[in-house]
């Protein structure tokens, strides 16, 4: 026996030297795969866990739906004699290479084939014959391969779970399948969660995501050589997946000028700025939506307190026979309201959920405020007696409820945020000059703060406030040519002090009713903003409303030193820039690449952009780019004239929106004099401010609106300032002697 032994480890050596293959050794290389039990022949115990070896790689062989670790040989120093493993079932091959040493050269890289001149499966001969067979076909070079089977790894781990000492196979530290499986199945998830991350990021750059997809990939690949089965695997029950087709291609946000409708919808959506709400109607005001919000807020409160203001609260419900009081007005707002009529709910009866409570109902329904005035005036009564407490202003902050039909977010909602401003006044001519007043703040405030120029006019008596003797407005040119009303401010006369019997003694001791105003903006003023300025990489914001003016990019982060020295240069920026008082935002987050990171801000609008590298500080510089305007990157100096240098940035930034819209706004403002030209251009989809000569009548009005989808926006101010400016004209429309010049304009 041991003369066939030494023949056959000789004949072994020489016919693995001739065909540069490795003859791999149960006890020297350990199985990275389950072992099968029923192959083995034996039952594995609990503990008898496979030992995993690090270094070989898995190969699927056609042959079988069974994996088997497939062995290469990537360096020949890794190959040297291996101590004698214990006779054991299946273990000749052991024995034979427990007595010789192992010679080897690199083996191909090729992957194993199906059949007996792919595989050499030495591990399941059962007799030197069959082991001078196998050598034989190594020595005629059939064999690239040597494959470990499952029945031989069973060997081997039985031997390793009854306590016979493993060899060291020179290949690093070793796991067991359940501890290889859980760490695969950690880094698939790790991946699979940045992947999504970029994703709902906005990330669309093929650069920054392949890497990503490429690394999940493999590792699912990983993990079904090691288990034998896909990581995502089909339900059960589910029916075999068809042929693949064509991957339809991702749905490509709309370009302004193929679909503005949508194109708003988008920039809106991908900015962050609102989401759906499960209210019909109603809008969710994300945070950086409502930070712009907050902006606007704080410089319309300043100016409106300037203005002589206070700010007050009033209830949401309004009795039903306020609203009732006024007659105008609750013919106008009837259509629109929210009515509660019980207050509370109980189980129904019939077991169908819950129900208003019979026991409940309101003696009088009450109405969810759709506008102040009505419950406003009713405290005006009891606060106001004599000339001393007039002026009366005050202004509430609120949201308000109008059932609208067609919504869109911030331009026309069930519910929106709002300020509205309510005057008293003992004069006619004080009131109107407080309502003048406060549209020449709206005006200013869309101007200076949103860069949106805006007419300023006087509305038609049919497009009037229900309840006012006139009013006021102020009304934008967005990028398609419509118009959008921005503010309103209303004279309201004395018919709110009738209604609700607000009269004071005067100086010389009579009593009079007081003369009244009301005024707002709202939300829409959001929309206003991105109509105007926006474009199809996204939302673009004016400095002075922008939440972050600047964001902070660090770049070239990962080693240390470097990131300590970027740091510390950071802090510099940020106090140059807090002394300036601008705001910004460092993106420091450390799972998200530059590249999204520039994509994610351009969408949500930010003016400005600085990177900073190791680089960078070592040339005390940081990289500028601008959302709108500039010629690609810039270099800028870090000095201590830092601060005031961004800050003359964002300012250039600001004037630069402002003019392009003033600009926008001249080019579309269209003089016409007939009513053919103008309804002729607006067919042809030439749509802006159409200004004509108009005699003041509500039926061509209506007919005009009918026929072209165009209403009179205004008779704005500068055009009828003069007594003449309509002297001698006539109404494009009916040809009578014009009483306005007037704005037309489709609108949203």
């Amino acid at each position: 026996y041991t003369f066939s032994v030494l023949s056959a480890t000789i004949f072994l050596s020489f016919a693995a030297s001739r065909a540069n293959a490795f003859i791999p050794v149960a006890s020297n290389l350990r199985p990275s795969l389950s072992v099968n039990a029923k192959q083995s022949g034996r039952q594995l115990s609990p503990k008898s866990q496979p030992i995993i070896c690090m270094r070989p790689e898995l190969t699927k062989t056609t042959s079988s739906s069974h994996l088997s670790p497939t062995f290469s040989v990537p360096n020949p120093s890794f190959m040297r004699p291996v101590p004698m493993m214990p006779f054991r079932g299946n273990s000749v091959v052991s024995r034979f290479a427990a007595e010789s040493e192992a010679v080897a050269a690199p083996a191909p890289a090729a992957a194993t084939s199906s059949g007996p001149r792919g595989l050499a499966r030495l591990n399941e001969a059962a007799s030197i014959r069959e082991v001078k067979e196998i050598c034989a076909a190594l020595e005629a070079g059939d064999v690239k391969e040597v494959v470990k089977t499952p029945v031989a790894a069973a060997a081997s781990t039985e031997a390793v779970a009854e306590g016979v000492p493993a060899e060291d196979c020179g290949c690093g530290p070793t796991q067991t399948l359940d501890e290889l499986k859980a760490s695969l199945k950690a880094d698939i998830e790790k991946v699979g969660g940045e992947i999504r991350k970029l994703k709902e990021g906005g990330e669309k750059d093929k650069a920054v995501l392949q890497p990503h997809i490429d690394e999940l990939i493999a590792l699912k690949s990983k993990w079904e050589a090691v288990t034998g089965e896909p990581y995502d695997p089909p339900k059960q029950g589910a029916k075999p997946k068809a042929a693949k087709k064509a991957a339809a291609p991702a749905k490509k946000e709309a370009a302004a000028a193929d679909d503005y409708s949508q194109w708003y919808q988008d920039v809106i959506a991908s900015a962050e700025m609102v989401d759906q709400s499960p209210v019909k109607g109603c809008m969710v005001i994300r945070p950086w939506g409502m930070a712009v919000w907050d902006e606007l807020r704080d410089e319309l409160n300043t100016r409106i307190k300037n203005a002589g203001a206070q700010n007050a609260y009033f209830p949401l419900f309004i009795p039903m026979s306020f609203l009732s009081k006024e007659a105008e007005h609750v013919e106008g707002f009837a259509k629109e309201c929210a009515v509660v009529t019980h207050h509370r709910l109980c189980a129904d009866p019939n077991g169908n959920g819950l129900i208003p409570d019979p026991e409940a109902k309101l003696e009088e329904p009450l109405i969810v405020r759709p506008t102040s005035e009505t419950i406003i005036w009713d405290m005006f009564r009891k606060w106001i007696d004599s000339y001393r407490d007039l002026p009366l202003k005050i202004n509430q902050w609120a949201n308000v409820v109008r059932w609208e039909l067609r919504t869109r977010p911030f331009l026309r909602s069930a519910e929106f945020l709002w300020q509205e401003g309510h005057t008293a006044h003992a004069t006619k001519e004080d009131a109107d000059a407080t309502a003048r007043e406060m549209l020449e703040v709206y005006a200013d405030v869309c101007e200076k703060t949103l860069a949106i120029p805006v007419v300023k006019g006087e509305k038609s008596p049919c497009e009037r406030f229900a309840g006012a003797d006139a009013t006021y407005t102020i009304e934008a040119l967005m990028q398609n040519g419509w118009a959008l009303q921005s503010g309103t401010s209303h004279f309201l006369g004395q018919n709110f002090a009738r209604a609700f019997d607000v009269t004071f003694q005067t100086a010389d001791q009579k009593s009079e009713l007081v003369w009244a105003t009301s005024w707002g903006v709202s939300t829409r003023l959001l929309g206003a903003l991105v109509m105007t300025h926006s474009d199809d990489a996204g939302l673009v914001l004016p400095p002075k409303v922008a939440p972050a003016q600047i964001v902070i990019v660090p770049v070239g982060r990962g080693k240390a030193e470097n990131d300590a020295k970027v740091d510390e240069f950071l802090v510099k920026v940020k106090k140059s820039l807090d002394s300036a008082g601008v705001r910004y935002k460092i993106d420091d987050r450390d799972k998200m690449k530059p590249g999204a990171k520039f994509y994610e801000w351009e969408r949500k609008g930010v003016p400005l952009r600085l990177e900073v590298g190791p680089r960078d500080v070592d040339s005390n510089k940081l990289v500028m780019a601008k959302r709108v305007g500039g010629e690609g990157k810039t270099d800028v100096e870090f000095s201590d004239a830092f601060g005031s240098q961004m800050v003359k940035e964002l300012d250039d930034l600001q004037a630069s929106m402002l003019k392009a819209a003033q600009e926008r706004l001249a080019a579309k403002t269209i003089n016409v004099e007939s009513y053919a030209e103008m309804k002729g251009k607006l067919e042809a989809g030439d749509a802006g401010f159409y200004v004509a000569a108009w005699k003041d009548d509500t039926a061509n009005e209506d007919k005009i609106k009918e026929e072209c989808k165009a209403t009179i926006r205004c008779f704005p101010w500068d055009l009828n300032a003069s007594p003449d400016a309509v002297k001698g004209k006539k109404c494009f429309y009916s040809g009578e002697d014009a009483t306005h010049l007037a704005i037309f304009a489709r609108a949203f």
